[in-house]
């Protein structure tokens, strides 16, 4: 249901588009200027999850508006996501409990994981004060919010076998050594989950 494929090809560079026009090397003002350029990604995805939490607050019982949404009904939000998971997260008294290779299926449920979550509740933080919302109301930064995200990703690093590593802070290297450091630092985060890669949870 991703229809971000055309904001991802479709996308040229604006400087390489414009050169390219005869007569369009001096004056940039002309008819074709770019007023509505296409979204990339991020953005395209950042507004289906936004109107993906407005339909939700719009069906909830009893209906919700936007001022008087907290951090506790973000955490419902994500909760009623997990229907819509693809990850198989095991029960505490299932055998493959902590197993990260199952030998065998399992009627544990599947739910959203944890790095799905953490990048849903970033872009939706964002675009919260993009629509106008302070930054010190925004329910999805509640702390409540960052504590059941904490607890999804330690629940699920034990029910999975897969523990998530914390991001070690980098120290700023020092004088002779820092081109050798900067090298070391600058591949992939060991740490990492591929959060930002993974694509949010979609409601139809």
């Amino acid at each position: 249901m991703d229809s971000a494929s055309g904001a991802g090809g479709s996308n040229p560079n604006p400087g390489e588009g414009s050169s390219s026009q005869p007569g369009a090397s001096g004056e940039g003002g002309g008819p074709s200027s770019p007023s509505a350029a296409p979204l990339s990604r991020y953005e395209s995805q950042k507004r289906r999850d936004w109107n993906t939490f407005l339909q939700y607050l719009k069906n909830h019982r009893p209906p919700l508006s936007l001022t008087r949404c907290s951090g506790a009904h973000v955490i419902e939000f994500l909760k009623y996501l997990d229907q819509f998971g693809k990850t198989k997260v095991h029960m505490s008294g299932c055998p493959y409990y902590g197993h990260p290779n199952p030998p065998a299926p399992c009627a544990c449920p599947l739910k959203q994981a944890w790095g799905s979550l953490d990048a849903l509740i970033g872009r939706l933080r964002a675009a919260y004060e993009e629509n106008d919302g302070r930054p010190e109301s925004n329910p999805f930064g509640a702390k409540a919010v960052r504590i059941y995200l904490k607890e999804v990703r330690e629940g699920q690093a034990k029910a999975r076998g897969i523990p998530y590593e914390k991001k070690k802070k980098r120290k700023r290297p020092s004088s002779s050594s820092s081109t050798a450091q900067a090298g070391e630092g600058s591949g992939a985060d060991p740490g990492g989950d591929g959060a930002g890669s993974v694509g949010p949870p979609t409601i139809t």
